[in-house]
């Protein structure tokens, strides 16, 4: 057996890592639409928003526009009389709420005429963005 070590008070004990649920199962999400929807893979992009960062990268983004709580995924397909989809992406397992600044960037978006949606998972996400694409494309007058 081997001996106990302890560590001294103050040092910082390994965290484990966690796995990224939501990263994962957004993957997924978008390897579906590549393989399903080429049109759609050509448009649609991740906002990278999320994640820790060390502060000084943190204060050079948001300097540069980074903003709390726009959603993951932006789809600029005009459909329905919207100007596009914006899908605020969950983790089917574990997933982290919804937090108050996304909430209220889902509402300013969708009071500018977006689409704007949580999904719970990578079918959830699946089924919204099959009925976005269902509804006739936006014409734009001239």
């Amino acid at each position: 057996m081997k001996p106990f070590k302890v560590k001294p008070l103050g040092e910082k004990q390994p965290r484990a890592k966690r796995e990224d649920r939501e990263g994962q199962e957004q993957a997924v999400l978008m390897k579906e639409i590549e393989l399903r929807y080429p049109a759609v893979f050509d448009l649609i992009y991740h906002v990278p928003n999320g994640g820790h960062r060390v502060k000084a990268v943190a204060s050079k983004l948001k300097a540069q526009g980074v903003k709390a709580g726009i959603p993951d995924l932006v789809l600029p397909m005009a459909r329905g009389g919207y100007f596009g989809l914006y899908i605020e992406f969950k983790a089917t397992v574990e997933p982290a709420p919804v937090s108050p600044s996304q909430s209220a960037c889902l509402r300013r978006l969708n009071e500018q005429g977006y689409l704007a949606v949580v999904c719970r998972g990578h079918f959830d996400a699946m089924e919204q963005l099959r009925a976005y694409l269902r509804l006739t494309p936006t014409v734009v007058a001239a």
